[in-house]
């Protein structure tokens, strides 16, 4: 029906275009979809406040079925401006780009949504930064550093992990004071990721000891308090260490420190690359919707087959 619509030049409605949206199941239909709302977008440029909006929609459908080059071209396309008027649908697209490696595409989705002026959230700043990180670029390097300025001078949240990036990135571009700076505008720096990055930070701006005093308070934190979860730190990070401490003749303490935390199976294979990068399970637990009951709740007693069967 809605092939037909798009043949003859018909108007789209509302109601059609939703419920087509939740019936693709192939490339073909989701093709069919964006040439609907084209249409769409065409007669109602206009849209009241409050209107259903199809964008998010439209990005979980090409996230499901693998649609990340159709999904850049949509958000990216002049005609479509005002289509995609949430921050939600651009995260999305820069999500699965990310995912992809398509770290190009993602930028320019990120450049769209600034220039028609789509809010940034928190998400949208972990995922910038991501994208920076990854592109390692002079030019990418100067987009994350004044996206987090920007944020901070306007008083917005950053979140944790946007400020691990952009000190990875720094640390990458060899800007060390700019990576302690981020760094020290973290609030909580107890998760495995930041205290690997402290330690990098520590090792790259020449602060061998307090790098390998660090470490060794790691060390006989998890030897003396057995119950508690053991700092892990990877052997990327520690690698960097023992190559600064050349440096200043401590090359021998850092050997030493690294092997007792090998022994002590605190040393991880795992890149600080992947620690980025790594998106951790929920931790919640879905309860069930409704709980099967055997007992009535006013008299105790067991409830009768028909009231189980209602």
């Amino acid at each position: 029906m809605i092939s037909h619509k798009l043949q003859r030049n018909s108007l789209v409605l509302q109601d059609e275009l939703k419920l087509l949206l939740h019936l693709c199941q192939s490339e073909e239909d989701v093709k069919t979809a964006r040439d609907a709302i084209y249409r769409y977008h065409a007669e109602n440029r206009n849209m009241a406040h409050g209107e259903f909006r199809f964008g998010p929609l439209f990005m979980r459908l090409c996230y499901e079925l693998r649609q990340e080059q159709m999904a850049a071209a949509t958000l990216t396309d002049h005609e479509m401006k005002g289509f995609f008027s949430e921050s939600t649908s651009f995260n999305i697209g820069i999500d699965m780009l990310f995912m992809k490696g398509y770290h190009e595409e993602a930028l320019e989705v990120l450049g769209t949504m600034r220039s028609q002026r789509v809010p940034f959230n928190k998400d949208t700043l972990v995922l910038a930064s991501a994208v920076c990180y990854k592109l390692n670029t002079t030019e990418s390097y100067t987009i994350c550093t004044s996206l987090i300025d920007e944020a901070v001078v306007k008083g917005h949240f950053i979140p944790r992990h946007a400020y691990c990036f952009a000190v990875a990135l720094a640390l990458k571009q060899n800007d060390v004071k700019k990576a302690q700076l981020f760094f020290s505008q973290i609030m909580t720096t107890d998760s495995r990721l930041c205290q690997n990055i402290k330690v990098l930070v520590l090792a790259m701006s020449g602060s061998i000891k307090e790098a390998i005093a660090f470490l060794f308070s790691a060390g006989k934190l998890a030897k003396n308090l057995p119950f508690v979860r053991k700092p892990e730190f990877s052997h990327e990070v520690l690698d960097q260490v023992v190559l600064h401490s050349a440096s200043v003749a401590q090359e021998a303490e850092a050997k030493n420190i690294v092997s007792q935390l090998e022994r002590a199976g605190q040393v991880t294979q795992q890149s600080l690359d992947d620690m980025l990068c790594h998106t951790p399970a929920p931790k919640r637990k879905v309860a069930p919707i409704m709980e099967e009951r055997h007992i009535s709740r006013r008299t105790l007693k067991p409830l009768h087959s028909t009231l189980l069967s209602e």
